[in-house]
């Protein structure tokens, strides 16, 4: 079952007007309006057309992206961004709005840039180019390239590179928060528990004294709890198993950082986290999610037995997948129906998590292709998640011993 991450454009934002831990007032005002305001500082209407999109889309990107990543928040401010250049983008209070960059942004302010695979608005910092340079966009280079022919899509990928895409018509709501409103503690079940399992599993691997959570469920159980405990022990928070809002803004706050989400270089964040628990009973003409977990344990599995088929991923419960199914019940003595209860499910899920687990500890002869999970979701097979998974990791067919050789010059010693 997938956790959709889906960033949108706020109705609303909230500008702190100076430096970030500064006495300043903070003001609010409708995001289209924002990005007008800060357009109109940062560029001149004279431009070329193509010149003021690009930089409008770099403003828009830059905003959403602190927005996505409650960046400020999760440091404990009360606004999602500020009014100094030396953080973020000029904004000057009650300013004049130019007529042609007030159209241009009344007409893309719910486009932005990313990644290409990523889901998070691109960090897309810039400069002017002649008084301070960066590596993000040189906005006087930007009117130079517009001036020879270049679009804004082509001056976007000059300068932020070729791995870029354009979001058109984000979904516009109000600003919200990450934080599920309500304490999770053993028990809780839902989308929040897979995310906070998610941000847990990527910082112990940075600070390895927090366990692992595996599988990525939906329950808050004993072992969650456990590895709550020891992150608010690690970083000086109350220690009571619970995820309150001190603890969530802190996996949030550590989760942005050591990802670089916040960052012109990200590591980026995938566009759904999985769960792999029990679904419910899965039968030949199903669709959707589930199915495609179903079919991705499968072909994975499949990979390292000779006797069974792989199939693609597509999240339709086909013929084919009814029979791969079938074929994986014999093989494992389960009974034979082609279709997945509880039992099917867990056995086939227990082959996958061992195969799946040593991939991910083998870089070298396995190394991992960073977009497996859009790849799944996009209707990618096994192949697309390891590079080198092949059969050629089955059981030899004999036993294993001092002396024996590969064939290939190895010994065993």
């Amino acid at each position: 079952m997938p956790v959709q991450v889906t960033p949108y454009v706020p109705r609303s934002i909230t500008v702190h007007l100076g430096a970030p831990d500064s006495w300043a007032e903070n003001v609010t005002v409708s995001f289209p309006d924002y990005v007008k305001n800060v357009a109109c500082s940062e560029i001149y209407p004279t431009w070329e057309p193509a010149a003021i999109q690009a930089n409008v889309l770099a403003i828009i990107s830059f905003a959403l992206n602190r927005v996505y990543t409650e960046f400020y928040p999760s440091r404990g401010y009360d606004f999602q961004i500020t009014s100094s250049t030396a953080y973020d983008q000029k904004f000057i209070r009650d300013r004049n709005i130019f007529e042609n960059i007030s159209r241009v942004v009344d007409e893309i302010f719910n486009d932005y840039i990313r990644r290409t695979g990523f889901v998070e608005p691109l960090a897309a910092k810039f400069c002017n180019g002649t008084t301070s340079t960066c590596a993000g966009l040189s906005q006087w280079g930007s009117q130079e390239l517009a001036q020879q022919g270049y679009g804004a899509m082509e001056i976007l990928r000059y300068y932020y590179g070729d791995n870029i895409e354009l979001v058109r018509d984000a979904p516009v709501q109000s600003l919200g928060q990450s934080y599920p409103g309500a304490p999770l503690r053993r028990g809780s079940t839902g989308a929040a528990v897979v995310t906070v399992k998610t941000m847990l599993n990527r910082v112990s691997q940075s600070y390895p004294a927090i366990p692992k959570l595996w599988p990525v469920t939906r329950v808050f159980d004993r072992e969650t709890e456990e590895a709550v405990r020891v992150f608010q022990s690690t970083f000086d928070l109350a220690v009571d198993g619970v995820v309150g809002k001190a603890t969530w803004y802190k996996l949030v706050y550590l989760y942005v950082g050591l990802n670089r989400l916040s960052e012109l270089v990200s590591l980026g964040q995938q566009f759904q986290s999985f769960s792999f628990q029990y679904p419910g009973l899965l039968r030949q003409g199903d669709r959707g999610s589930d199915v495609s977990v179903l079919q991705y344990m499968l072909a994975l599995v499949a990979e390292f037995d000779p006797v069974l088929t792989v199939i693609q991923v597509d999240g339709v419960y086909g013929a084919r997948t009814a029979q791969a199914v079938r074929e994986y019940q014999r093989s494992r003595k389960l009974t034979a129906d082609g279709v997945v209860g509880e039992q099917t499910w867990y056995a086939l899920y227990g082959e996958f998590a061992g195969i799946e687990r040593d991939l991910r500890n083998d870089g070298v002869n396995f190394p991992q292709n960073a977009q497996a999970v859009p790849a799944l979701a996009a209707g990618g097979g096994a192949a697309q998640s390891y590079g080198s998974a092949s059969r050629l990791g089955q059981y030899p067919g004999r036993a294993l011993e001092l002396g024996h050789s590969d064939g290939r010059g190895g010994t065993l010693v």
